[in-house]
């Protein structure tokens, strides 16, 4: 975001996706704001500045969600940096402050000398009152999806079906990157769509079986129980996974192998879901040892935690996704 052209772009770019998805003029006008204001942030006090935008179908409601992420230097007192009329650029000073008011959900992490990351989503579906009509399931989903520099797609996809008490959650990561690692993604969602009310490991036959034909893709996949309090995990490939919170930290494995090459005997791994731990799923754009180091991250929107740990960890030459699932009250 080192271009001052890049905002406007971005302002197209969001306002052509919301008119697409049938966002009221009104969430449209909210969005080009919060597009300028964040993008305008980054290019007057930000290090490496990125603005990333993407739409979501969250249990059938569609938003559409900006991560602004930078570098630095970060924000040594955010309460006065959200504040209307501070400025640390001889600048009106309302930008923070005026994107909070204009989102339907905010949050903000933060570190002074590190960076800052900044989440703004918005709803499309409306009450009789103008505001957000917020899908609530028990359980909140954040995720982070980037292709590998340099190209158009993502070889990566992801799908998340919430159903009652547990929650479905697949990740696939075509060999390589570009169009046809893409093509192999799409492939292994179609039979997740298929097969929702599957197990892990079933799905991870399935996929096997009509990945074949394709260059293939890494697979994996969690059933998510909020009720008995157990995770279900199967996978092929470098698609792993953690149950991490301030007491836990227990990683997922997958066998070796591709689904759609080959695959060996499919083995589901069952664990404990401690209570308020997040689930998180990631594929091998993200290296394996990473730490959230700041204990205050469990607590933000799993948005941000997703957009941490590809800001920190990603190894910035292959395509990235990561999944951050929390349990809520229903």
């Amino acid at each position: 975001m080192g271009d001052p052209s890049r905002v406007g772009e971005a302002r197209r770019y969001v306002a052509d996706l919301a008119t697409r998805l049938d966002f009221d003029a009104i969430q449209r006008g909210r969005l080009a704001v919060a597009v300028n204001e964040l993008g305008n942030n980054l290019l007057r006090h930000a290090t490496n500045g990125r603005l990333l935008m993407a739409a979501r179908d969250i249990n059938g409601g569609i938003a559409i969600e900006l991560m602004s992420i930078d570098d630095g230097p970060g924000m040594a007192d955010l309460q006065t940096c959200m504040r209307d009329g501070y400025s640390t650029a001889g600048s009106a000073g309302e930008g923070l402050g005026a994107v909070q008011r204009l989102a339907d959900d905010f949050d903000v992490h933060t570190r002074a000398g590190d960076g800052t990351l900044i989440l703004a989503r918005f709803y499309r579906s409306r009450d009789a009152a103008g505001n957000a009509v917020r899908p609530r399931k028990g359980f909140t989903v954040g995720a982070v999806c980037v292709p590998a520099p340099g190209e158009q797609v993502s070889g990566d996809g992801w799908e998340v079906a919430l159903l009652d008490s547990h929650a479905d959650v697949v990740m696939a990561d075509g060999l390589g990157h570009g169009p046809d690692a893409a093509d192999a993604a799409d492939a292994a969602l179609a039979v997740f769509d298929a097969a929702q009310g599957a197990m892990p490991g079933v799905y991870v036959d399935r996929a096997h079986v009509a990945l074949r034909g394709t260059r293939g893709a890494a697979v994996g996949a969690l059933r998510l129980d909020a009720e008995a309090n157990r995770i279900r995990f199967a996978g092929a490939g470098n698609i792993m996974g953690r149950v991490i919170s301030g007491l836990a930290d227990r990683t997922l494995v997958t066998q070796s192998g591709t689904a759609g090459l080959q695959v060996r005997s499919v083995q589901e791994q069952e664990i404990e879901w401690p209570l308020h731990a997040l689930v998180i799923l990631h594929s091998d754009g993200i290296q394996s040892r990473w730490q959230l180091g700041d204990p205050s991250l469990l607590q933000r929107d799993p948005a941000i935690v997703a957009a941490f740990i590809f800001w920190k960890f990603g190894r910035g030459r292959d395509d990235a996704t990561v999944v951050v699932v929390r349990r809520t009250e229903a």
